[in-house]
């Protein structure tokens, strides 16, 4: 649980919209003094002062500047879910006689400013069970649950219901938790930017981290931002690209890299940083891997491992053999799994079609090769998701940054997987950096 209070949060917002002490005091309709403490208190869990304390009023410093950004965006999710919460009560009336309509209120936004509700209620929407949850928090099954029914009462609706499947999200509770999920992350992030204030970058970053992206310019990318920052810890989520952008607009994921697909969401924005061709693989020692030439007819006695249907590179292929006036592709195996690809690839004589970087390191050992039949210019945009809007924090921005610059010339063509029609990537200053780190890395067979 993050040591930042929500409460010494939406104190500190009030003290630095009204300037002083005494008047966001009457604002809070509490004594001097209370304020007081709740923004001391705030300030030695940043470790740092927020405002000078001058005759004419309480000036932001530059953390308080800092914070405040954080501060607004807190403020702004919150409020979000309050007014959907008191349109829902107004809108529904007295006709209903549930809990929550008996108790007649929608608590003010200043109630929602709790760090443990938020907290509990995001984590049960994850793992569906008060006991994970008060095992988790180091609490009590009852404590959890008046959490979760506080929580409730202030908003007078529903967040979650009793199924088979245990404790789960109403769509409504599920809508709300996405933004509870956003202001915990804005709230850990405040550490980070104060942090970075002084020169360190710390804090936990995580990627969404996709095949065409993570063999070569991730690792590099990470190698090099760790070398020069130390505190930071960096996690990958390897997963569907749906399941990453649903956890990317909840503020579980920093950025997703890697192939792009259409966005259907105007939350997201995408940045293409590279592009790469696909070619035809199989083991370097494969029938067709000595021929110079391949027929479409030539193919047909071998069997194929593919990703699942409806993947955007299964797509690609399938539109690619019915433009040629041939069916679309069959194959004996479909997976999402790199491992179990490369050793049917180099353990039988089955083909696939896929980026020579996905499987860099089995070209470089020699054991898989490019064959010679030219896929009709079949490419994937290679890039960024972000969530519209974010700012995100600093060691997140500086591993971004990293994976930007790497990707400006990309990783060199390994051997044995010259294309048919030129180079995969662009050349750049990029590619000898990435060499570097292969070379430190390389692991034959």
């Amino acid at each position: 649980m993050s040591s930042i209070s929500l409460h010494h949060l939406y104190v500190f917002n009030c003290v630095a919209a009204s300037g002083g002490i005494r008047s966001a005091a009457e604002t809070l309709f509490r004594a001097s003094s209370a304020v007081t403490r709740a923004i001391n208190r705030f300030e030695d869990s940043l470790g740092v002062k927020l405002f000078e304390r001058k005759g004419t009023g309480m000036l932001l410093t530059a953390a308080g500047e800092v914070v405040r950004v954080r501060a607004t965006v807190i403020a702004a999710e919150l409020a979000a879910v309050h007014d959907e919460a008191r349109t829902l009560k107004r809108g529904r009336g007295a006709d209903r006689d549930d809990a929550a309509t008996r108790a007649g209120v929608v608590g003010t936004v200043a109630t929602l400013f709790h760090t443990r509700r938020l907290m509990h209620a995001a984590l049960l929407a994850d793992v569906h069970h008060m006991s994970t949850v008060a095992h988790v928090c180091g609490l009590t099954q009852p404590a959890i649950s008046a959490s979760i029914s506080s929580l409730e009462e202030v908003l007078g609706q529903p967040l979650f219901q009793r199924t088979p499947r245990g404790m789960v999200p109403t769509p409504l509770g599920e809508r709300w938790v996405v933004h509870f999920k956003r202001v915990l992350a804005e709230l850990r992030n405040i550490q980070a930017d104060v942090a970075a204030l002084e020169g360190v970058l710390e804090g936990i970053v995580t990627v969404g981290a996709l095949p065409l992206i993570r063999t070569l310019v991730l690792p590099a990318a990470i190698a090099s931002v760790l070398a020069r920052h130390p505190k930071l810890r960096i996690r990958t989520l390897e997963s569907p690209y749906g399941d990453l952008c649903a956890r990317l607009l909840s503020a579980d994921v920093d950025f997703i890299v890697g192939a792009l697909r259409p966005l259907q969401d105007s939350a997201l924005t995408t940045e293409v940083l590279l592009h790469e061709d696909i070619v035809l693989i199989a083991r370097a020692g494969h029938p067709l891997a000595r021929k110079r030439s391949i027929a479409f007819t030539d193919l047909e006695a071998y069997p194929w491992v593919l990703s699942r249907a409806s993947t955007p590179l299964r797509d690609q292929l399938d539109a690619y053999f019915i433009s040629q006036g041939r069916a679309a592709l069959v194959p004996s195996v479909e997976t999402a799994d790199l491992a179990l690809l490369r050793g049917l690839l180099l353990h039988s004589d089955m083909l696939t079609a896929l980026s020579v970087h996905q499987l860099h390191y089995e070209f470089e050992a020699g054991g898989l090769a490019a064959l010679k039949f030219p896929l009709g210019g079949m490419q994937r945009h290679i890039g960024v998701t972000l969530r519209t809007g974010a700012q995100l924090q600093p060691g997140a921005r500086a591993l971004l940054d990293e994976v930007k610059r790497l990707a400006v010339g990309g990783p060199p063509v390994p051997r044995g997987a010259r294309p048919p029609r030129g180079r995969h990537w662009r050349t750049g200053k990029a590619s000898s950096a990435v060499s570097a780190m292969n070379r430190s890395l390389l692991v034959p067979g």
